[in-house]
């Protein structure tokens, strides 16, 4: 029997974060070397990548992903291997949230009847379709060995639609929407966990969502305020909040865990 410490250790495996430059990526990164795991920070922007992975305390590589190219994920998989020889552990976190080059223009165009195709298509690329390749080619790696956790990052907004009114400033004007794509992106993912754990099951992969709620980001205070009245906990969450829920879905402590959604929101979608 293992004891506590030993559950929670990550020490020998190996990690890839996709979209590990984000705002929780980074501590998503550093939750996992914390842990003992080599890390792959994986993300778009090679030199920031290898600049975080320096910052790791244990030995750890910046890769450039673009995870809705398929030979991207290969190769990042190909000089994986060469490095490590195996891949332990899949967090899919990266995403996609909707920035309108014109804040002018953004109050309009983020309503549902005026939101453009091609950011709808965008959030559907990244967000949804970017899981299922890299989850495809990685977890296929995983499944050879009959060993492997993917953790999916998806949202409150999974499983609950926005509260539009969190973005109505104080004068009652509203500059933005919460578009559509996010929650439906979002949605799909929690729902792909559920099958790609039904399908590799026998094989020892592991594939669970994490469901974070909003982080605190130097947002408008009207926002802040809004949203935390939403919480139980009364306060949006800070960026490292979520860190040791990722070391519990990577470890040996979420063993008999699998097709789960862990939900760590403040208790927003408690009540």
């Amino acid at each position: 029997m293992n004891g506590i410490n030993q559950l929670f250790s990550l020490k020998g495996k190996v990690s890839v974060v996709t979209g590990a430059l984000g705002l929780i990526g980074k501590h998503h990164c550093f939750a996992l070397s914390e842990a003992g795991s080599n890390v792959v920070v994986a993300d778009i922007f090679e030199e920031e990548c290898n600049l975080l992975a320096q910052e790791l305390p244990t030995e750890s590589i910046g890769v450039y992903l673009d995870v809705t190219d398929r030979d991207s994920i290969h190769n990042l998989v190909k000089i994986v291997l060469g490095k490590f020889g195996k891949i332990d552990v899949l967090v899919n976190n990266a995403a996609i949230n909707d920035m309108f080059e014109n804040p002018i223009s953004a109050g309009e165009l983020s309503k549902f009847e005026n939101y453009p195709l091609e950011m709808w298509q965008k959030s559907i690329d990244v967000n949804l379709t970017g899981v299922f390749l890299c989850s495809q080619i990685i977890g296929k790696e995983m499944a050879k060995r009959k060993s492997g956790s993917i953790i999916n990052i998806a949202s409150t907004y999974g499983m609950v639609a926005p509260d539009q009114s969190l973005y109505e400033k104080p004068d009652g004007t509203q500059d933005f929407y919460k578009s559509p794509s996010y929650p439906a992106t979002k949605s799909a993912v929690i729902n792909l966990t559920r099958f790609l754990a039904s399908y590799w099951g026998k094989d020892n992969v592991r594939v669970n969502t994490l469901s974070p709620g909003g982080v605190e980001n130097n947002q408008d205070e009207f926002f802040i305020k809004n949203y935390s009245k939403k919480t139980m906990l009364g306060r949006m969450a800070k960026p490292d909040d979520y860190k040791g829920a990722i070391v519990f879905l990577a470890s040996d402590a979420s063993a008999y865990m699998t097709g789960a959604n862990l939900v760590v929101d403040g208790g927003w979608t408690a009540w």
